[in-house]
This record gives structure tokens, C-alpha cells and sequence, in this order.
């Protein structure tokens, strides 16, 4: 697949691939995809889960391959169809899947929440859904499928109770993250850390709402001194979050944490454009908080 052709950043959009199973339309981000290849056999490994097919090396890199099917709760899929097959998190997996449709680019405002007409997996692992024509496209969350199948993929939660007993910290600290579960988990992770005056929104446009209030309140310093943002996020992204905090003279100087499963080289190009101080894939957590640290450090953000 050809995965060059590249949104402007910070437009608070995104291209999403289409694809079916069945009768039914799924999504995910253009971003998270290497390419798009036909079904080919798998190895099966021993004592996987039941939504595992197996593994194969293409090119010399070892793939997990995950039936989506069997993920939805609709059964095995056949041995034919297509493999996308993604990069996030710092892995590679292989989703099989009937067919793809093509790309459609759509504006994170767009996406509204799961409604009560899906079923209850798909409503478990759906980021939100699309309108398009007479259709609904569901936008899977696909970092929470891998994570459910393999739990060690998510927050690696371990890396905070090696950083041992640390000295509380007031800082105010903003965190922007859709993921109610991930959300927690980085609260908790930021506390044990010793980071306790925490305000965790649901996406950007929450933050930026807060951050806009607190500026017209005079109270931006006592309530924003460092900022952690998701990048994929319904209503408003990180790209588009950081490209409002840092072209605003008010805002530009609080540091800016893009914490994703997307990040990667060109990721991290456009994230650096949009001015963003630092950027972290999501198992990183313990590096997430040596950065904070740093930036408490070398600013000096509890004066």
C-alpha cells in the first residue's frame, strides 16, 4: 500500500482505510498501516489465543497475524481475503480481513461516539463511528484488541515501581486521552510517580475547553504546567491540540507531550513541526515520567 500520501498536520483530520467482514464496515487510521497484502498460509503457535491464526516472515520480519473475525465474536474467517498489516506500539501484526474498499478523509469531528446499534464486542473495541452515504463505517480501536489478546503489549505499568519511592510533586499536569482505560492507567502510573494535582480530559477539544478557561480565569499557571496528549482522539487530535497550544503566545511556552501508540519516524516529523516538546509510544509509561522529570528539571515548572 502506498502510505505516502500525507495529510497536512494539525488539521484535526484523518484518512481512514475501509474494510469489510461480511456485510459489515469497519475503519482504521491510514496511519497505523505498513501495507496491504493478499492471504497467504500462516505458521500456527502452539497454546496462542483463539484469535491468533499464527505467524509468518515476510521480508524477513516476523508478523502475528490476528483473525479480526474471531476478534468480533463472528466466527473463523476462511483462508483467503487480506492481510493489513500495521505498525503501532512498536509492533507488527497482520489483521485478516475480507476485503478493503479504499481510503476516505474525514475530520475527527465526524466521529461520534458507539451507539447501542452495534454489537456489544464491537462496541468494546470501537474508537467511533462514521456516516458515509447509507452506511455506518465502525473505527475499531485496535491498540485495545491487541492489548486484550496480549495484555504485556499495553502500559508497561512495572516500569513505575522500578523508578522506587520519589517525592511528591504538585505540578499541574493536563492529560488528553480517549481511552477511558488508558486514561486511568496513566493517572495511576503519574501518581505512584509522585505527579498528584492530575486533570485528565477525554480529547482535545476538553483540553483545549479547559485550556481556554483557565486563560480567560487568569489561572493558566496554577492549572497547566505541562500537558500529555493521545494523538488519535474524537472531536479534536493531538496534532491539532499541539498546533493550537504552540501557535497561541499565551500557551506556547508550557511543554507538550504527544503519548501515542502512532508514534513513529514520520510521526515524530510532523508531531516536531507542530512544535511539540517530546514524543512517546504508549508502553513507554516510565519514560513518560523521565521526561516530565527532565522538563520539571530544566524549566523549573514548580517555581
Amino acid at each position: 500500500m502506498d502510505n505516502k500520501i500525507l495529510l497536512e498536520s494539525g488539521t484535526n483530520e484523518l484518512q481512514i482505510l475501509e474494510f469489510t467482514l461480511g456485510d459489515n464496515c469497519y475503519g482504521i487510521n491510514v496511519a497505523k498501516i505498513r501495507e496491504i497484502t493478499k492471504y497467504v498460509p500462516v505458521t500456527p503457535v502452539p497454546n496462542a489465543h483463539p484469535s491468533i491464526e499464527g505467524v509468518f516472515m515476510p521480508r524477513d520480519r516476523m508478523i502475528t497475524a490476528i483473525d479480526l473475525r474471531n476478534c468480533l465474536g463472528r466466527g473463523q474467517s476462511e483462508p483467503k481475503g487480506l492481510f493489513i498489516i500495521t505498525n503501532f506500539n512498536k509492533l507488527d501484526i497482520a489483521f485478516h480481513v475480507d476485503n478493503v474498499l479504499g481510503i476516505d478523509r474525514v475530520s475527527w469531528t465526524e466521529i461520534i461516539k458507539p451507539e447501542v446499534t452495534i454489537s456489544s464486542a464491537e462496541e468494546g473495541v470501537a474508537i467511533g463511528i462514521v456516516k458515509k452515504d447509507d452506511k455506518l463505517i465502525i473505527i475499531l480501536d485496535f491498540e485495545k484488541i491487541v492489548t486484550d489478546i496480549n495484555p504485556e503489549t499495553g502500559l508497561k505499568v512495572s516500569d513505575i515501581s522500578e523508578l522506587g519511592t520519589r517525592e511528591r510533586n504538585m505540578i499541574p499536569i493536563l492529560i488528553a486521552e480517549d481511552s477511558p482505560l488508558l486514561n486511568k492507567l496513566i493517572v495511576d502510573c503519574l501518581k505512584k510517580a509522585g505527579y498528584e494535582n492530575l486533570t485528565h480530559t477525554e480529547n482535545g477539544k476538553q483540553a483545549y475547553d479547559f485550556i481556554n478557561h483557565c486563560k480567560a480565569h487568569g489561572t493558566l499557571q496554577d492549572n497547566v504546567r505541562v500537558i500529555i496528549s493521545d494523538i488519535e482522539m474524537p472531536e479534536m487530535d493531538g496534532h491539532r491540540l499541539t498546533k493550537l497550544v504552540k501557535s497561541d503566545p499565551a500557551t506556547a511556552g508550557i511543554p507538550l507531550i504527544l503519548f501515542s501508540s502512532l508514534v513513529n519516524e514520520e510521526m515524530k516529523r510532523k508531531g516536531e513541526a507542530l512544535g511539540a516538546d517530546a514524543q512517546l509510544s504508549k508502553p513507554e509509561i516510565g519514560n513518560l515520567v523521565k521526561i516530565i522529570d527532565q522538563l520539571v528539571e530544566e524549566r523549573h515548572l514548580n517555581n
